[in-house]
């Protein structure tokens, strides 16, 4: 069964259930894809936080039947199919009023036509879920690179893995629990793993060049409770520790645009690193589809030491606008102040800002397209100096059943701190540029389904890089590097959504 594989490890969620009924053998029919701004008030199940793709939306807009399980004894149900799942009984981790498909990574919303893939289960008044990623895999990053220029290969396996439960409180509350947990640590060790042009975070006193840095144990550990004022009005208070601030879309490993791809984003630490934080409390006010959030965190991104918990400092804010036009687009646009966010600036504050569209249409059982456009600025500010830099991504996931085809451009500019560039030799004459360096990456990739298991999937993966970096920087990496990788990877299966 789904519910019993993995992710057993949801020791926050298990003691709210004495009873445990799973759903897995009801068959309901698959509608067809419809407008999703709106909820039935009645409808009562929040998937809790983090985007889960594949379940076509039901038809939100217009009030609907009452079908509220979370009253329901279902003790004696022997189970659902998780594969086709009634879109209208299991709402927003965050609304009573909005759909389950809009669920993206801390607070941040998705489009209400985002697929969903988890494992799903009944305990009692509480709906679990269970979702994640490991992908097994072999890269190679500049190949053919010769004597002295960086990249560098290893086999690893990036992961993460998140377990939420909802329930409702009374007649216009709800609360969501969530936990998310990665193994990097053990699979990618203190330092990550390669990837060309990655900068970000620290290990033994130096800064991860070309590397990305591994995610903590402990990624997520949250409660946020939502009360409805009305149908178009509900305010929600969110803590997490480490939580998700009101910052950046939603984070790259939960974007389905992204899902396919095993690699961070170059542009991670202008558009969404935060999504660890250590110490943070948000509140939001949303007007029918429109969210306004503000959040107080820690500015201080996480430590080497990744098996434990970093010192709440409540020294950064944050502000989003959330604005979902259309049940296929998810817009935001979100502004930040940092206090000393890398361990080895300790004078240096960041003031980040943010905007994005992200976009999911579905035509048909397992087949959509789900894209996104992310703006990153970061302006970093000290004693001596203040520079600004950006980051530009495009990425977009055409899953057509089985097989799936993917690509992601990043612009970024990095500078020569960030890139560690002091070991180019120049001229005799000349003096070490500061950059920024711009830099141009894109990744083609494509995926096929090989097993379905017990509503898990596994999958097969290759995908290249070819990067164009700025001429001052090409003696450490080349004109054009190439980077490529072949990997397994292990998930949930998509849902199927319809009606009872």
């Amino acid at each position: 069964m789904a519910s019993s594989l993995p992710f057993a490890f949801s020791l926050l969620l298990l003691s709210a259930a004495p009873g445990y009924a799973q759903h897995e053998q009801h068959q309901m029919k698959q509608p067809a894809a419809t407008d999703t701004t709106r909820r039935p008030a009645a409808a009562t199940m929040d998937h809790s936080q983090h985007q889960m793709p594949g379940m076509a939306p039901a038809d939100t807009a217009k009030p609907a039947m009452p079908m509220n399980h979370m009253g329901h004894d279902m003790s004696g149900m022997q189970g659902m199919d998780h594969g086709s799942m009634d879109m209208d009984a299991m709402p927003h981790a965050y609304s009573r009023q909005l759909p389950m498909s809009r669920n993206g990574s801390g607070t941040a919303w998705n489009p209400d036509q985002t697929p969903m893939y988890m494992w799903m289960s009944h305990h009692g008044k509480w709906m679990v879920m269970n979702h994640g990623a490991i992908n097994l895999r072999y890269t190679n990053q500049n190949i053919g690179r010769s004597g002295g220029q960086r990249g560098g290969s290893t086999f690893d396996a990036p992961n993460w893995f998140m377990t939420m439960a909802q329930r409702e409180v009374g007649e216009k509350g709800l609360l969501n629990l969530t936990a998310m947990f990665s193994l990097d640590p053990l699979t990618e060790g203190g330092n990550g793993y390669p990837l060309l042009f990655q900068s970000g975070e620290a290990y033994q006193g130096r800064p991860l060049v070309d590397r990305q840095h591994p995610h903590d144990l402990f990624s997520a550990l949250s409660i946020g409770y939502t009360h409805a004022f009305s149908e178009d009005v509900d305010l929600t208070a969110y803590v997490g520790y480490p939580g998700e601030p009101a910052i950046g879309p939603v984070a790259f490993m939960h974007r389905i645009s992204a899902m396919p791809n095993p690699d961070a984003a170059l542009g991670h630490h202008w558009q969404d690193a935060t999504h660890i934080t250590f110490g943070v409390a948000t509140l939001g006010l949303r007007y029918k589809q429109f969210k306004l959030e503000g959040s107080n965190f820690t500015g201080r991104e996480p430590d080497e030491h990744r098996y434990g918990f970093d010192k709440p400092r409540a020294d950064s804010w944050a502000g989003r606008l959330n604005w979902n036009p259309t049940s296929n687009l998810a817009l935001q646009v979100s502004r930040a102040f940092l206090k000393q966010p890398e361990e080895l600036h300790p004078n240096e504050d960041v003031k980040r800002t943010t905007a994005s569209i992200i976009q999911s249409n579905q035509w048909g059982n397992g087949r959509y397209i789900a894209s996104a456009l992310v703006w990153g600025m970061n302006q970093n500010i000290s004693d001596e100096h203040t520079h600004t830099s950006h980051s530009v991504l495009a990425e977009t996931n055409v899953q057509l059943g089985k097989p799936a085809v993917y690509a992601r451009y990043e612009f970024v500019q990095k500078s020569a701190e960030e890139l560690q560039t002091e070991t180019i030799i120049f001229q005799p004459n000349d003096a070490p540029e500061e950059g920024p360096f711009n830099i141009h990456a894109l990744t083609l990739g494509a995926t096929y389904r090989v097993a379905q298991v017990a509503n898990t999937d596994l999958t097969l993966g290759a995908q290249g890089t070819v990067y164009r970096p700025e001429e001052l920087i090409r003696p450490l990496y080349g004109k054009t590097p190439v980077s490529a990788q072949v990997y397994l990877r292990l998930n949930p299966s998509l849902m199927k959504m319809g009606k009872m």
